[in-house]
């Protein structure tokens, strides 16, 4: 009897401790909701690539924090159907508090996490580094109907659904500019900025390419949400 009543009580305990887990660090766990105020978790990736099936809660996660992004036409390729796009927004900056990116059209995925890699890696490591917070961050563009690495065959890039986004640097909002080409091997600040958002995309985006992985991106970091699978594995260069 004894021995029931200890593995009841642990068992009460147990279930009290998971749902305070949950509650307060829902981060951690597969099933729980996306939250772009949450920090982010093993399984924030595998969450923001599978807000493709659903873009209307994609706009509603970035309706919650503020981040007014205006949705877009679909756009379809009248080249391939395997070009367009049914989900994309417009980048929009409503407040001081976040960078603005121009004029971009990207999936509502990846405005997402580009909203929390901003405000998870990018404005924390700019103000730790320079004492100033980023006030736009330069692109590449996201959209293009195009084939992996330009080729006429094979498969296609995440560009074609603009699903990816390629940048290419930050201006400061003393006027500083830190560009992944000429600051990659540049002084020891602006290097260590760029390697911080570097590896911080990398806990967000299912590839993150960077300087390191070829010439091809020696000016700009590729980042996009490929959909891989039940494995959700991650490519981090």
């Amino acid at each position: 009897m004894l021995l029931l009543v200890t593995l009841v009580i642990a068992g009460i305990l147990g279930w009290r401790e998971y749902q305070r887990q949950v509650r307060e660090h829902p981060e951690r766990f597969p099933w729980t909701p996306l939250s772009l105020s949450d920090p982010v978790g093993r399984f924030t990736s595998a969450k923001l690539v599978g807000l493709r099936e659903d873009a209307d809660q994609c706009r509603v996660l970035l309706s919650a924090v503020g981040d007014r992004a205006q949705p877009v036409p679909p756009r379809m390729a009248a080249s391939s159907p395997s070009c367009g796009y049914l989900d994309g927004v417009r980048q929009r900056r409503e407040n001081e508090d976040w960078a603005t990116y121009g004029d971009l059209v990207t999936s509502c995925p990846v405005a997402a996490a580009l909203r929390l890699w901003e405000r998870t890696y990018v404005q924390p490591a700019a103000e730790r580094i320079f004492g100033h917070r980023v006030a736009r961050i330069d692109h590449f563009g996201s959209y293009s109907c195009r084939r992996l690495y330009g080729r006429t065959e094979g498969g296609w890039s995440e560009h074609a659904t603009a699903n990816a986004v390629d940048i290419a640097g930050f201006r400061l909002t003393d006027g500083r500019r830190i560009s992944v080409l000429a600051d990659w091997s540049g002084s020891p600040d602006e290097a260590a900025f760029l390697r911080t958002v570097r590896d911080g995309a990398c806990q967000l985006f299912a590839t993150t390419l960077s300087p390191d992985y070829n010439a091809a991106h020696r000016d700009h970091l590729h980042l996009d949400l490929a959909n891989r699978g039940q494995s959700g594995w991650r490519m981090c260069r």
